[in-house]
């Protein structure tokens, strides 16, 4: 675990990151007075995600590599970090959709709804706890590989 420890505690500091990300888009009222304005919004939150993942494959290589780093080992690197991620993004919905924003997805249906964007079949479908804990994990992997693979030719050292 130790030989992980960057990778490990990078996980845990972006998993943090994104629950706090999660309490500004409620304070700004992006899941209800301005919920139009989250699907475009929330995507903001990718300039501090690479940040954190260029940081996260800067310290490995300068603490754990020695100053040296190659492609596969920050995409490897990334990897694991996505992982962690990964395993913590069930607990980061949770907080997140039941003490940050329980009525997110009701009002999500609603905005749909009314907005002529879905049914209210298919908005139940899409905005419920269960539907966003699958596409918050996937999401984590694919981001995190397209994200691991950029990030290390930039980060990479010989």
């Amino acid at each position: 675990m130790k030989k992980f420890a960057t990778e490990i505690k990078w996980g845990v500091i972006f998993s943090i990151v994104a629950i706090l990300w999660m309490v500004l888009e409620k304070v700004l009222g992006w899941h209800d007075t301005h919920i139009d304005k989250h699907p475009i919004y929330t995507n903001l939150f990718a300039i501090p995600a690479i940040i954190m993942v260029v940081l996260a494959l800067r310290e490995k290589r300068d603490k754990d590599f020695g100053g040296k780093m190659t492609w596969v080992q920050g995409f490897v690197s990334g990897l694991i970090i996505t992982v962690v991620i990964a395993i913590l993004t069930p607990l980061g919905q949770y907080i997140t959709h039941e003490f940050i924003t329980p009525d997110y997805f009701q009002n999500a249906i609603n905005y749909a709804v009314e907005n002529n964007k879905m049914s209210v079949e298919d908005a139940s479908k899409w905005f419920n706890f269960e539907s966003y804990m699958i596409q918050s994990i996937f999401g984590a992997f694919i981001m995190g590989i397209m994200t691991s693979a950029i990030v290390a030719l930039f980060v990479k050292k010989k």
